[in-house]
């Protein structure tokens, strides 16, 4: 199993950019899939997850009406649209599956997660 998450850049305050997190070796549809994020010197957070289903998100408190995050099942990848992003959005996001046995459940602690894609760093100038 593979997850190749893309879409990072160096951007200004204000700015948006999408990532992408591309999947082999496993059907997103049959995982909760969730971005997660990782500032220097901090812990790796969760930002926002969608459930197998699909019918279920959820954002952190911090990303909630900025971000949004979607699945394509014919590409078998997982977006997360990152719009009027600030300095505190820089970090390294990751996007990670996991095998839940719910199709609406979307959990936040990062030990359940079983596979993570490798990090795509999002640096925000301000």
């Amino acid at each position: 199993v593979q997850l190749q998450a893309s879409g990072g850049g160096l951007v200004q305050a204000g700015d948006s950019l999408r990532l992408s997190c591309a999947a082999s070796g496993v059907t997103l549809s049959s995982v909760a899939v969730a971005w997660f994020r990782q500032a220097p010197g901090k812990e790796r957070e969760f930002v926002s997850g969608i459930s197998m289903s699909g019918s279920s998100k959820d954002y952190a408190d911090s990303v909630k009406g900025r971000f949004t995050i979607s699945r394509d099942n014919a590409k078998n990848t997982v977006y997360l649209q990152m719009n009027s992003l600030n300095a505190e959005d820089t970090a390294v996001y990751y996007c990670a599956a996991d095998r839940t046995f719910s199709t609406i459940r979307i959990r936040v602690n990062v030990d359940v997660y079983d596979y993570w894609g490798q990090g795509t760093l999002v640096t925000v100038s301000s």
